[in-house]
């Protein structure tokens, strides 16, 4: 059996184990990449509860097809791609946390999303535009860009009027995001809960009525008092407002979407444009490590492949 110089075969081990002591610097290169970072706001005001939504055949309110929704989305996303949780009432958005990536954060998001309820509202009303501004400012204080999701039924509360309908139409609160319709076509009664979320009844149709010329103070607009409606025909109704949310979606340069299906709503969200970019440090050891297997089996593989042949053919 010819024998390969033996030269050659140490130069290449030689060469494997230089390789293999560069990997257990774990090395690494800069690359660019894309950002996938996301803000999730959840519309938690009390429309939100209205029951007409179905999952797997069974009636869910609002906000708890937002759980499932959102439980059965996140896992959808890619490994690297990082979360930030807020919830929307009043005027105002708060955030939960900060961007957290979701493969190595997978349990303390699903059991965030599992928590989102309407008693974490601070306030009755529901100003939908003003939540927009606010989630523009939230994008400010995170430590990286993000894009923004925002989940909601498009129940304003006040009405809009002439007099308290924001004008988004110099928009530069931020561009690509995703504005993600809740809700059912039929008007359906929103339920009213004690703080033991216990149900009382439905809210009374009064407690939305606001004549259009009505200028109120900050301290009363959209609160709501303890009526309860009594009878059908009272209760305040609330539906999925699609087209004032395509509207909605138009004036910020939003994108739009019924939320149908998770496998919808994980592929806009991956579709939407990237947040931002960053050079990130890769490593290459595994590369290395590869190269250095390589080396090894072209050092033997003069020897080994007779061999192999050998055994090929009896068999």
């Amino acid at each position: 059996m010819k024998h390969f110089p033996l030269k050659r075969d140490t130069l290449l081990l030689f060469a494997a184990l230089v390789l293999l002591l560069i990997a257990l610097l774990s090395p690494a290169i800069p690359m660019k990449r894309d950002l996938h970072n996301y803000l999730i706001v959840v519309d938690v005001t009390q429309s939100m509860n209205a029951v007409d939504m179905q999952w797997k055949g069974k009636s869910l309110s609002r906000i708890a097809y937002v759980r499932k929704l959102l439980q059965e989305t996140i896992p959808q996303l890619p490994c690297g791609s990082k979360v930030s949780l807020g919830v929307f009432s009043a005027e105002h958005v708060a955030l939960l946390f900060m961007p957290i990536e979701v493969c190595a954060n997978y349990e303390v998001l699903q059991d965030s999303v599992a928590h989102l309820e309407w008693r974490m509202a601070w306030r009755g009303n529901s100003r939908l535009r003003f939540g927009m501004k606010s989630a523009s400012a939230a994008l400010s204080s995170l430590p990286q860009p993000a894009q923004v999701v925002f989940l909601t039924d498009g129940d304003e509360a006040p009405k809009l009027n002439a007099i308290n309908k924001l004008d988004l139409s110099e928009w530069r609160g931020g561009e690509g995001w995703l504005v993600v319709g809740i809700g059912g076509d039929e008007p359906a009664p929103i339920p009213k809960y004690d703080s033991e979320d216990r149900i009382l009844g439905y809210w009374a149709f009064a407690n939305e009525i606001m004549a259009p010329s009505q200028v109120q103070s900050e301290e009363s607009i959209g609160t709501r008092d303890d009526t309860v409606a009594s009878d059908t025909y009272d209760r305040y109704l609330s539906q999925l407002y699609e087209p004032y949310l395509k509207e909605l979606s138009h004036e910020i340069g939003a994108d739009y979407l019924r939320a149908d299906q998770p496998e919808a709503l994980a592929e806009a969200m991956r579709q939407q444009k990237p947040a931002g970019a960053e050079v990130a440090q890769v490593r290459i050891d595994w590369l290395l490590v590869l190269a250095a297997m390589s080396l090894v089996l072209a050092g033997y593989w003069p020897n080994l492949r007779p061999r192999l042949l050998i055994l090929k053919e009896s068999s």
